[in-house]
């Protein structure tokens, strides 16, 4: 009768309990067993990277692991190089990826999926110490039993649709590890495995590349979005009054991010209407500079994360619509419109550009598209598979159809890349300012469509065509259950033994 099921470090005087577990899980193998001496290396070595589980304080599992430096070995390595030849001595505390060595379960305790606790612990070790993945060499136990008619690929390939069991990667399938490639060689003494394994991996979507301008990695995210009313000014000071005054009323809120409308600063262009469209926007850009410089300025001041729309700019005499994430630790990263409409192309001469990221910040990983770009669903698949948690979009349209345009891809985007989507766009009328007439907007913050969210996938919205802040909190908990355990997973789901998307 089981009483008591716990999951916990290993210690050295769990060695024998240990062995016996380990023996009846590999009956028949060849390859021997982990001596004490290795246990113990690894113990000392890294201590928290090893894991039991104890059904009425006996252990009956374990799953061991080091971490390394991912790029010194690359997907073509084998067991022994990878463990150093059983040394250990490739475990790096400062490495990015944690590497799982060793999981099994005494076959007595099978079926009481402790399995999935083992690798639910190493997926949480994953995320408190910040680390890119969790990769290791699988298995495959039956492939012997096929081998004759099978080679390696479509063996996996009819293990993922149930036509044949192994149970090591069918178990391995299940708890979200995706198959990278199939290694030749990786552990000789296998012969069950006929010396193949899967590589597999799982990507822990909280990782943040360089935790030193990260302060705190946050679960709620606040977040404040500028509907912004186009009115003239006389000059870029006094429009500053008014973006100031947003942003201490954003920050008043404690918010993580003030989000500003995409070429908000059209107002400006009135100064140059005796100029043609495309040369007025070239006097514009030079505006931008001074613009990044406020904005930086501004996030370190009120301490809170600044998205700041966007601004035509000059780069390599091309004229690029362009914004800034000014990050409220002082540093600046920038962002491109890569999709130019046709209206923009035509009137201002603006170009699209060629750079597309997710960006770390203490509030989550998140990415940003401009208006137009949100409409093509490329750009927000390729920012989810990098880990994005939130798809902020500033943008700018003039009529209802063109907004209901960008609304409702923006919201497609929540739900088939599982993400977070806020937009924000300007109102209001500028009849002295050419082709920039009339504006129209509803901010508004999407979410996936599962039990955990609204059921009209809204989280929040504002006043149509209003000057107005919306703030909003979203949990970012819930997309990681959402990945994990949500109605339908689209990310994890996609056929991509049929199909993938990259970057040229």
């Amino acid at each position: 009768m089981i009483e008591q099921v716990e999951i916990g470090p290993l210690h050295f005087e769990d060695y024998q309990e240990l062995l016996t577990a380990m023996k009846a899980s590999y009956q028949g193998w060849q390859g021997g067993y982990w001596s004490l001496n290795a246990i113990e290396n690894l113990i000392t070595r890294f201590p928290e990277g090893q894991i039991v589980i104890k059904v009425n304080n006996v252990v009956v599992g374990c799953a061991l692991s080091i971490i390394v430096d991912y790029k010194k070995y690359g997907d073509n390595h084998t067991y022994k190089q990878i463990t150093g030849n059983y040394t250990f001595s490739t475990h790096d505390p400062n490495g990015d990826v944690l590497y799982g060595i060793e999981v099994f379960i005494h076959p007595d305790y099978r079926g009481l999926r402790l399995g999935r606790r083992l690798y639910d612990a190493r997926k949480d070790l994953c995320e408190n110490l910040n680390l890119r993945a969790i990769i290791f060499g699988g298995r495959l136990p039956n492939y012997h039993e096929h081998a004759g008619s099978l080679t390696p690929k479509p063996y996996i390939q009819k293990v993922k649709s149930k036509e044949i069991y192994d149970p090591v990667l069918s178990f391995q399938l299940a708890n979200d590890f995706h198959v990278k490639k199939v290694l030749k060689s990786y552990m000789p003494e296998d012969e069950q495995s006929k010396e193949f394994a899967t590589l597999l991996q799982w990507f822990n979507v909280y990782y943040v590349s360089d935790l030193k301008n990260v302060f705190n990695v946050k679960t709620y995210v606040r977040i404040g979005l500028i509907q912004w009313q186009m009115r003239l000014y006389r000059d870029i000071n006094e429009m500053f009054s008014q973006v100031e005054y947003f942003i201490d009323s954003v920050s008043a809120y404690k918010s993580d991010f003030a989000v500003f409308p995409e070429l908000f600063n059209g107002p400006l262009l009135a100064g140059h209407n005796h100029l043609s469209e495309a040369e007025a926007m070239r006097q514009l850009a030079q505006y931008t500079p001074e613009m990044k410089d406020r904005f930086r300025e501004l996030a370190i001041r009120y301490n809170v994360n600044i998205i700041t729309g966007s601004f035509p700019s000059m780069e390599d005499n091309n004229l690029k619509n362009i914004g800034y994430l000014c990050h409220r630790n002082g540093s600046v990263d920038k962002y491109e419109k890569i999709h130019i409409t046709p209206d923009e192309a035509k009137h201002w001469g603006i170009r699209g550009g060629n750079e597309l990221k997710v960006f770390d910040t203490d509030a989550g990983r998140i990415g940003i598209l401009i208006c137009y770009d949100v409409e093509f669903p490329e750009l927000p698949r390729l920012l989810a598979e990098q880990g994005m948690q939130i798809l902020f979009v500033p943008f700018l349209t003039d009529t209802q159809n063109a907004y209901m345009r960008v609304r409702l891809c923006a919201q497609a985007r929540a739900i088939e890349n599982e993400c977070f989507v806020a937009i924000t766009g300007s109102v209001g009328n500028l009849p002295k300012v050419e082709n920039m007439d009339i504006q129209y907007s509803q901010a508004a913050v999407f979410t996936p469509s599962d039990f955990a969210f609204p059921s009209n996938c809204i989280k929040s919205e504002a006043t149509p065509n209003t000057e107005m802040i919306l703030i909003a909190e979203v949990d970012l908990s819930l997309l990681h259950e959402l990945h994990s355990y949500g109605s339908v997973r689209n990310l994890k789901d996609r056929r991509t033994d049929f199909y993938e998307l990259k970057l040229k």
